[in-house]
């Protein structure tokens, strides 16, 4: 080997020998915290702020180019609490020197013990943190040079980075909102995670608790995952992902709640703006959660969609489970069964459920609905269901006879009080609902249709069955919201309807039988369902085929008075009479919710009746009055009916479901017919006051005090 050679070689080696001495000797020479005051004023010339260095730096060079501090202060903005915006008790990190030379950046871990972030928002809404984000337009960014081939020359870009982990431990933040006057504090905040580098599963472990002061609500939050990240930074994966939380307080239902949510696997490609989460599930108490989502469009109008399922759940448990008390109702086998399942298509500013099946109970429901613009929300809904039967979620009736009379369009109208005006004026609703079979109030029909119209105020609704008790069923409603009191109209028709089983089902009983046509055209206005119910008005028609009044049999009662002035005596148990009719037809007005009728005809085998009074829907009582003629002879090919000159007046009393029969004996009593009445009282006045009693139970009450009235044997 030549001299040259020689001196060239120890000449580097020499200086290698000087670089490590030097750099093993740097630390003990060079002291980090002679610099704190200028590390502080460059904090205080790029942020304004000042930083506050108390605890000791301590730097190490080789292998590890690095530095650790102690405590230290980073000051507030200006125009919010004197406290710091943030605090640190320790902090570590270090860069690996050797691999630098090489584009390579291996840190160790970054260790930060007890940091403490203070964050605020003024009344004005403006945060302690703006001034720190805000981007300098005075300053460009630097533009990499072009190389040969007119490309940005990336010759000195990174070739590789490798982090040995991240650990936060025992951090907090607070939050101060002086505008909505919301607080908030988190406590015990510690992240750990695994080495980190390209293209390699990252183990991230995230816990903490979060506190409301003001409403006393804690909750406890646990993350573990697997981050995946590409070299290019555009593509986020996370693995076998779980959340835990666990809430406590007044507002959370039952006081405690916890939930897990699982994801198999979540992949963000900010490149083509998408994101795609597998093997999703949500588990609170018994309420399972499980979908299969994909995002689209990301950085414009996104996109959601995809499959959810709600699994197979007891309802009655779970509002238990949450503390919310579960009604009443007729059937106590109710609500313990329902599962959902549905795709969903979600946008920035709708959510629609596609190809929704929900079971509940014994019922199954299928069909699609959607709300667009959540600012000003429009509804939209197809559903059809196999059968419902309602009542089974209603209170208990202990008598059904009590049941007020109430037709479809009423219940409608009814429910729609049961929301507040403002809502109603809000809503816009386009729907259509059907049923196989539905029974609501003791009351079922087949083949239900509904369709339902809300915009702004004014509701519309079509409603018809096409098996009504053997008829049909067919009914309209329309609301205006937007009067100071609101506006109804009604409209309903029900053709061909068996009375007897409809007022079974309906009332428990039934007074009348026979078939029944009947059309309505109502109106009203009112605040709540009592102001409408009482102001209804309109008209009424009504046809009755083939029937049967129950409770009285019209002919014997004037066989039987007949008798009484023939010669006094006790009639027999009318306790199953009926008077059968073969029509009666009428019409009505109604006028602040009392039906007026003063053109009713009933045609019987040896009868024919007509009749007017009232029936007040508010209350429920009758006040009719009949007027009831004997045929004395048909009517044949040239001469018409022939009746008796007696006349004969019954009064309808009593209520829609207990109605009361009273025939008039004294307008039957010619002078001859009296005089022997009072000859027979004279011979037995001490039988009188005991006679008179039977005849009220009988005949009704105050048919007794009329005869002795009629003759002042009182």
């Amino acid at each position: 080997m030549g001299k040259p050679v020689k001196i060239i070689l120890s000449v580097i080696a020499a200086s290698v020998f000087l670089i490590i001495i030097a750099v093993f000797a740097l630390p003990f020479f060079v002291d980090p915290n002679n610099f704190k005051p200028e590390i502080a004023a460059a904090v205080k010339d790029k942020t304004g702020r000042d930083l506050t260095l108390t605890g000791e730096l301590k730097l190490s060079i080789f292998p590890w180019l690095g530095i650790s501090t102690g405590q230290m202060a980073l000051g507030n903005a200006a125009g919010f609490q004197d406290q710091p915006f943030a605090t640190l008790e320790e902090s570590d990190i270090k860069v690996k020197l050797l691999p630098l030379l090489s584009k390579k950046i291996e840190v160790s871990r970054i260790v930060l013990k007890g940091l403490t972030l203070h964050l605020a928002k003024n009344p004005q809404g403006a945060s302690n943190w703006d001034d720190l984000t805000t981007t300098d337009v005075t300053k460009t960014a630097a533009i990499p040079p072009l190389n040969n081939s007119g490309e940005p020359n990336t010759g000195n870009a990174l070739a590789v980075l490798a982090i040995g982990g991240i650990a936060v431990e025992n951090a907090r933040i607070t939050w101060d909102d002086q505008r909505s006057g919301k607080h908030l504090f988190i406590k015990d905040l510690n992240l750990n995670t695994d080495k980190f580098a390209y293209d390699e599963r990252v183990a991230v472990d995230l816990a903490l608790v979060v506190l409301n002061p003001d409403t006393k609500f804690t909750e406890s939050i646990k993350l573990t995952t697997g981050l995946t990240v590409n070299e290019k930074l555009d593509t986020f994966a996370l693995s076998h992902s779980e959340l835990q939380t666990s809430a406590e307080g007044d507002h959370v239902p039952g006081k405690s709640l916890t939930a897990a949510l699982t994801v198999a696997d979540a992949v963000l490609e900010t490149s083509q703006h998408s994101v795609k989460v597998s093997g999703l599930q949500l588990k609170s108490k018994d309420l399972t959660i499980s979908a299969e989502l994909s995002g689209n469009n990301l950085n414009g109008q996104p996109v959601f969609q995809g499959p959810v399922t709600v699994a197979a759940f007891n309802p009655v448990q779970l509002m238990t489970q949450l503390g919310i008390t579960v009604p009443v109702m007729q059937d106590a086998h109710a609500l313990n069964r329902s599962a959902i399942s549905f795709n969903l298509l979600a946008t920035e500013n709708s959510v629609a459920l596609q190809n929704l099946a929900m079971t509940l109970d014994d019922s199954q429901i299928k069909g699609s609905t959607q709300i667009k613009d959540f600012d000003q929300p429009v509804i939209t809904f197809n559903l059809a269901a196999d059968a419902i039967d309602v009542d089974r979620y209603l209170p208990p009736v202990k008598d059904p006879s009590s049941r007020p009379t109430i037709s479809p369009a009423v219940a409608l109208a009814a429910g729609v009080y049961a929301l507040s005006a403002e809502t109603l004026k809000k809503l816009n609703i386009d729907g259509q609902l059907s049923a196989g079979k539905l029974k609501v109030n003791g009351l079922s029909m087949q083949g239900m249709q509904l369709t339902l119209d809300a915009n702004n105020g004014v509701i519309k609704t079509q409603q018809s069955a096409k098996a009504f008790y053997q008829g049909t069923y067919n009914g309209s409603l329309s609301a205006d919201m937007r009067n100071k009191k609101p506006n109804m109209v009604i409209d309903e028709k029900i053709s061909h309807v068996q009375v007897e089983p409809l007022l079974k089902d309906f009332k428990g009983e039934a007074q009348m039988s026979g078939v029944v046509n009947l059309s309505a055209q109502l109106h009203g206005q009112g605040n709540n369902a009592g102001e409408l119910k009482s102001s209804l008005n309109g008209s009424l028609s009504f046809l009755f085929k083939d029937s049967a009044v129950k409770g009285f049999n019209l002919q014997k009662m004037i066989t039987q008075a007949q008798a009484l002035i023939k010669e006094p005596a006790l009639p027999a148990n009318n306790k199953n009479d009926q008077t059968l009719f073969s029509e009666i037809t009428g019409t009505a007005t109604l006028s602040d919710g009392v039906i007026k009728n003063n053109d009713l005809i009933a045609t019987a085998s040896l009868i024919r009746i007509n009749g007017k009074g009232s029936a007040d829907l508010n209350t429920e009582k009758l006040d009719y009055k009949i007027n009831a003629r004997l045929v004395k002879a048909a009517a044949t090919a040239t001469t018409p009916e022939q009746f008796h000159d007696t006349p004969i007046n019954i009064t309808v009393a009593g209520t829609f479901s207990k109605p009361t029969y009273t025939l008039d004996v004294a307008a039957l009593l010619t002078e001859k017919n009296k005089a022997k009445i009072e000859e027979f009282i004279d011979k037995n006045q001490e039988k009188i006051d005991k006679l008179a009693d039977k005849i009220d139970k009988k005949l009704g009450p105050g048919v007794g005090d009329l005869l002795k009235g009629l003759f002042k044997k009182h």
